[in-house]
């Protein structure tokens, strides 16, 4: 809703306001700071401010992080010197159990090193039945133990039960191989009797087998050749019904009205239809000798095309050709100025060159450096 201002108060406070910025215009002209500096600087104070925040903000961060890497320190020292005494309580466990439960002389390997392994050795012979001489400690031959007499006739009782136990045992096996074969021999006269039964039973029924085979045979011919009759019968009379209907039917007849059909004269019965007639024949013969002229024109006209290409293709050969050889004779040329005008630089070098050789030398002597410091200015 707008609120009517009458015209004085509106010009009054139009007034106002230009003068409020006439004002604010003097401030910022006849102000050396603000003329001079020509910036916000109450935005500056804000962004120094703002920085000097930050300052303490981080500085107060870094102290943080700094105390707790010092509390870091302090228990990474305490953790480490914690881990040097169990170390060491440790090692001095082991010797201890070392000491008390692993004495040298409780070690597997001790023998090796005993300084009285020499005294608890035994002697190298204690009797015949000692274990600790073995056939390597050449400590004990054969024939020379102390009851080789008795030891010997041992082994000649013992070889003469073995003899006598052998050969009963070769008897024994002699009697029961005999009752083996004897008993293999009747065996086999068994089998041979049965099979002989057995192969004339086989006899006889295969006999029989083949006559009732041949029987059968016989029948299944027959029963072939009758139906044979049949089939080729039938077969006579169905053909001679084709034959007769063929004979009277619309096909060989050549009747065009058989191929009609009811969808309309454009339609025909392909199973039916005997073929076009002449004017029809005719026609096709017209349209397709149209289209092989047509093709040939389209062929000759394709040929034409191509050759007017080809004759542009070479023509466009041809100037390139002559464009680039008539490139390269210039280059040639441009060559041969090169070279000629390199040539008289050549000799104008070579000739400043022999004049200057010629010419005295501008080297000073030592009359020049002597008339240096010989008066006071």
């Amino acid at each position: 809703m707008e609120v009517a201002i009458p015209k004085d108060l509106q010009q009054e406070a139009s007034l106002a306001k230009k003068r409020y910025m006439d004002l604010c215009r003097q401030g910022q002209i006849f102000d050396a700071r603000n003329r001079i500096i020509g910036g916000d600087t109450q935005a500056w104070d804000v962004q120094v401010r703002n920085q000097k925040i930050k300052e303490v903000t981080e500085k107060a961060r870094d102290e943080t992080f700094a105390a707790e890497m010092r509390h870091n320190d302090k228990v990474m020292c305490i953790m480490h010197d914690r881990e040097l005494r169990q170390r060491k309580q440790l090692c001095r466990a082991i010797n201890d159990f070392q000491q008390r439960f692993q004495k040298p002389e409780t070690r597997r390997e001790f023998d090796l090193s005993d300084p009285l392994a020499l005294k608890k050795e035994l002697p190298a012979w204690v009797s015949d039945n000692d274990t600790q001489n073995t056939i390597s400690g050449m400590q004990k031959f054969m024939g020379e133990d102390l009851k080789f007499q008795e030891r010997k006739r041992i082994q000649k009782e013992q070889n003469r039960e073995w003899s006598l136990q052998q050969h009963g045992e070769w008897e024994r096996a002699q009697a029961e191989h005999k009752l083996a074969e004897l008993l293999h021999t009747q065996t086999e006269l068994k089998f041979d009797e049965a099979a002989r039964d057995l192969q004339r039973l086989e006899i006889t029924t295969r006999k029989a087998v083949c006559a009732a085979v041949k029987e059968f045979n016989k029948k299944q011919v027959v029963e072939l050749a009758e139906r044979k009759r049949q089939v080729k019968q039938q077969e006579q009379e169905d053909n001679m019904s084709e034959i007769t209907n063929l004979l009277r039917g619309d096909l060989l007849t050549e009747d065009p009205q058989q191929a009609a059909s009811n969808s309309g004269p454009r339609h025909l019965m392909l199973d039916r239809w005997k073929g076009m007639n002449r004017e029809q024949l005719e026609e096709i013969w017209s349209t397709w000798k149209q289209q092989i002229h047509e093709k040939l024109r389209l062929q000759e006209e394709e040929r034409q095309h191509n050759m007017d290409w080809d004759l542009r293709r070479t023509r466009k050969a041809h100037a390139s050709l002559l464009q680039e050889r008539q490139q390269q004779r210039l280059l040639r040329e441009q060559r041969k100025a090169l070279d000629c005008s390199n040539l008289s630089l050549a000799k104008q070098q070579y000739l400043q060159k022999r004049q200057l050789d010629a010419a005295p030398s501008s080297q000073p002597t030592e009359d020049y450096f002597s008339q240096f410091n010989t008066r006071s200015r």
